[in-house]
């Protein structure tokens, strides 16, 4: 979809875009194909799609993978999908295609589906975006994450230990899924131009989990913890939650130094640390 022709359907059908919803739609027809491409589709491959907006990424992704799941949740947006898909949505539905009206972020908290089988690739609404991220970073979530966000965010979610941009959310998604590849996309290629840096980034799901399921959670509650004041040494925080006598032994034996910060930290001791903490015992 050109942006004149992106232009023209929004003057006619009367549709305001709302920047709280995080509404800049990506119109440039390079950067929509390096983000399929980035997902490596197959006619076999299940898509979900959050946020089609007007649909030009939807229309690609159902020429390459053999079933797209698109949630939208602009009723202004669903009627101009389904409109511009009607061929598949009628007289018959196509199985190939599903559209769902409903806050994204909602939806799949209440859906709390296996989307192992499948694959994200989505130009995520900023304000939301790294939620739904965090959302489906699970054992059983997608594949793969192929994801068009705010450059700040891909910068955290591909950050290491002793970065400037390394911390909680880069932690909450690494633990399932290992940053692959990204790039930058100009303000230029989306309408309206969003006054921050866009980038793409595709992560996939690891091939091991690095914790057991039941280990999950006690993950999540350490690192919270360890991130909430980052200038804090982390035992100190980690001591809120966990008594010193059980918390001193752990550090070391998990080879860290009583005195340091969470953002020296690497995922991997992160790791080890709530095996100790949680099984008695480092595996």
């Amino acid at each position: 979809m050109k942006l004149t022709e992106m232009k023209q359907l929004l003057t006619e059908r009367e549709i305001q875009l709302t920047k709280s919803l995080g509404q800049n739609f990506l119109h440039d027809g390079n950067q929509l194909r390096r983000i399929v491409a980035a997902a490596n589709l197959s006619p076999s491959d299940k898509v979900l799609e959050v946020g089609p907006g007007l649909g030009p990424l939807t229309g690609m992704l159902l020429a390459e993978a053999g079933e797209v799941l698109a949630i939208e949740m602009d009723q202004r947006l669903i009627n101009v999908l389904r409109e511009r898909f009607a061929s598949r949505l009628a007289p018959a539905p196509d199985p190939r295609l599903t559209l769902v009206h409903a806050d994204a972020l909602k939806y799949l908290r209440a859906e709390k589906r296996d989307w192992s089988a499948w694959k994200l690739v989505s130009n995520l609404p900023y304000s939301v975006g790294s939620p739904i991220l965090v959302e489906l970073a699970t054992v059983s979530g997608p594949q793969c994450l192929v994801a068009t966000l705010q450059m700040e965010v891909v910068q955290r979610l591909s950050a290491r230990s002793g970065q400037a941009d390394y911390g909680l959310l880069s932690l909450l998604v690494q633990l399932h899924y290992q940053p692959r590849t990204w790039f930058k996309i100009p303000a230029s290629c989306f309408f309206p131009a969003p006054d921050v840096d866009s980038a793409c980034i595709a992560l996939d799901r690891r091939p091991e989990p690095l914790l057991a399921p039941a280990m999950h959670d006690p993950f999540v509650r350490v690192v919270k913890r360890a991130f909430s004041q980052r200038r804090k040494m982390m035992l100190k925080l980690l001591k809120q939650d966990y008594p010193a006598d059980r918390l001193e032994p752990a550090f070391g034996e998990a080879g860290l130094d009583p005195h340091i910060r969470a953002e020296s930290v690497g995922l991997e001791q992160f790791v080890r640390l709530v095996k100790i903490l949680h099984e008695g015992k480092a595996a």
